[in-house]
């Protein structure tokens, strides 16, 4: 008896040679053919490891407003200019950033980043930006709120290279920018690298 079939359903032989294909996998495979599929994997997987196949698709500059040429920075100046458009953003006590003194762990450093706003749809944080000053890309992260977040506040950790100043920019609807103090972090081990 077939499942799903009655107990009185008659087949005729070449529906029951149909029947046999499709719930019996009789299928072996060969020497030649597994030594080919083998090697076929193998010579892509090489290819790819190497770099003469590249995944285009999951490049990140190929993602319609991914600002590519801010975090491919290599100096503050010219990753701030390509995120903000400036150098230089006002300090304000509104932004708050969290990181400690020493970082025994270059590879994890604990940041908080709290900014006060009241976070409504008139008045809100649209952008957070985290650059540490020497890094190899300065721009560390980026991050966009909206006013449904109900507060501009993120816990991350970052890599850091050397001791260095960690600091914040954040930009409202409005289009206005303020920034954190600078802060100091010492690195006893590297964490990009070192």
């Amino acid at each position: 008896m077939v499942p799903g079939f009655g107990k009185n359903v008659v087949f005729e032989s070449n529906q029951r040679t149909n029947l046999r294909r499709f719930f019996v996998m009789n299928k072996t495979i060969h020497r030649r053919q597994f030594l080919g599929t083998t090697l076929a994997t193998g010579a892509v997987a090489t290819a790819a490891g190497i770099g003469l196949i590249k995944p285009r698709l999951a490049f990140a500059d190929n993602v319609p407003g991914w600002p590519a040429k801010a975090f491919d920075a290599k100096v503050l100046k010219d990753a701030m200019s390509n995120t903000i458009g400036k150098t230089q953003v006002a300090v304000s006590s509104k932004v708050k950033l969290t990181a400690p003194s020493i970082a025994e762990n270059g590879g994890a450093v604990p940041v908080t980043i709290e900014i006060d706003s009241p976070m409504t749809a008139d008045d809100y944080i649209a952008t957070v930006y985290l650059f540490v000053d020497h890094n190899p890309t300065p721009l560390t992260s980026q991050f966009t709120f909206t006013p449904a977040c109900g507060q501009a506040y993120i816990q991350e950790r970052i890599k850091m290279a050397k001791t260095d100043n960690v600091r914040v920019v954040a930009k409202t609807n409005k289009g206005e920018f303020m920034a954190s103090a600078p802060r100091e972090v010492k690195v006893t081990i590297g964490g990009c690298g070192g």
